[in-house]
């Protein structure tokens, strides 16, 4: 059945919209220093820059000769050898000479020969070097090579003048591999995000009920990077709420209010964002989590973002729509399943995110009357599953616009992906 969602907002753009508040966000921040055993999700404030070619020198990748590959064997064997403290010198045309694993590569050669594919025939080594070079030991053979065999070449890494990092990425723990390779032993950074969370409702706000929404959200904060603080509980008050948003939103990067998002009498989070700043949208075409709303408060410098009231809907939407602000990430990895039962939809517009559990390659709707937690049938219901605490036990969701068969392969986004 077709129903009328002209203002709902599609994921993508939604996620385009939240990039475009990230980067309002990030600006705003100010910069410090961080060593590189520390940057484990901060965001660059600024390029990195290679300063000079690595690797800074040609150097061998076995045990081996170092050669010429365009010289005819029989070459001449040098007595020496060289490792990766030497200088390496250089080579004449015909000459060969030992070199280690990790050693430069002598000015003149350009390929390793393998150890176990040479053969050395001829005089013993020479006591002392020839008076103009080193003593020949043999005469080498073996196989044909192609110039660049078993040497890491110089700048063939990173070249003088690459930019290898942009301002605003986020950093990884391997990031710090490249780095150090480039002679960099800190960056400049963005501040964390300084995240409030503020939990509307006055059942909530009155301990009728629990607030079950602001502990994960928190750790969905802190796990993408950024510091998450509690800042308590309002009731369903039009002017408390504006009153503490408005405070929070001075005190903060980011404001997070749970609850209060929809269109009821006592739903005020969307109207008072309207009144402190611009709401960039209100409703996403995706459930569980619609009533999802990010907004811009100019006037303190701030970002804030509404997230609805039920504990996996406010899970499902914050990992989809709300984590680019944090992590500037928009991909979503999946494992491939079977789904192993017939399952319908409810109204035709939105992006359902049904979660499932895995258990060797089947990919079970949590929810379903076939599973350990019975709340639909043959219709996926979003609504109650969406108040469902049990149904966090799902190790990821399929994302999905139509009804899906039993033995159709689906494409799972693990939850641990995400978080």
């Amino acid at each position: 059945m077709a129903h009328d969602h002209a203002d709902l907002v599609p994921r993508a753009d939604a996620v385009e919209r939240v990039l475009a508040q990230r980067s309002r966000a990030l600006d705003r921040l100010d910069t410090e220093r961080v060593p590189i055993d520390a940057l484990a999700g901060r965001v660059l404030a600024e390029p990195v820059t290679a300063s000079e070619d690595q690797p800074p020198y040609s150097y061998a990748t076995m045990d081996g000769y170092a050669v010429d590959a365009t010289d005819d064997y029989p070459l001449d064997a040098v007595d020496r050898e060289v490792f990766p403290e030497d200088d390496p010198g250089g080579l004449d045309a015909g000459e060969a000479v030992r070199i280690a694993t990790g050693a430069p590569v002598p000015e003149g050669a350009n390929a390793v020969l393998k150890v176990e594919e040479a053969s050395v025939e001829g005089r013993e080594a020479s006591e002392t070097p020839q008076e103009d070079g080193d003593a020949v030991v043999g005469e080498l053979t073996g196989t044909d090579l192609e110039p660049g065999t078993y040497v890491y070449e110089r700048g063939s890494n990173v070249e003088a003048g690459e930019e290898l990092f942009a301002a605003g990425e986020r950093l990884s723990p391997k990031d710090a591999v490249l780095l150090r390779d480039l002679g960099v032993e800190e960056v400049a950074v963005r501040e964390r995000l300084s995240v409030g969370l503020l939990a509307t409702g006055t059942e909530i706000h009155e301990g009728r009920i629990d607030d079950l929404d602001s502990p994960m959200l928190a750790g969905l904060v802190e796990s993408w990077g950024h510091d998450a603080t509690y800042e308590g509980t309002v009731p369903d008050d039009y002017d408390t709420v504006e009153e503490r948003v408005a405070d929070l939103a001075a005190e903060h990067d980011v404001v997070v209010t749970t609850g209060g998002t929809s269109v009821g009498k006592k739903d005020y989070a969307i109207r008072v964002l309207k009144e402190l700043g611009d709401v960039d949208f209100h409703r996403v075409a995706v459930r569980p989590g619609k009533p999802i709303a990010l907004a811009d408060l100019p006037e303190f410098d701030a970002t804030a973002l509404a997230i609805p009231g039920k504990p996996v809907g406010a899970h499902t939407i914050t990992t989809l729509v709300a984590r680019p602000l944090f992590t500037g990430r928009t991909d979503l990895p999946t494992v491939p399943a079977e789904f192993p039962v017939d399952l319908d939809l409810g109204p035709s517009g939105f992006e359902y995110a049904i979660p499932v559990t895995l258990d060797d390659g089947t990919a079970t709707p949590l929810g379903h009357v076939d599973s350990p937690l019975a709340v639909y049938e043959d219709t996926f219901d979003p609504s109650v599953l969406s108040s469902s605490t049990r149904a966090t036990r799902a190790d990821g969701f399929v994302l999905t616009e139509s009804g899906l068969d039993a033995g159709q392969q689906v494409r799972v986004v693990r939850y641990e992906s995400v978080e």
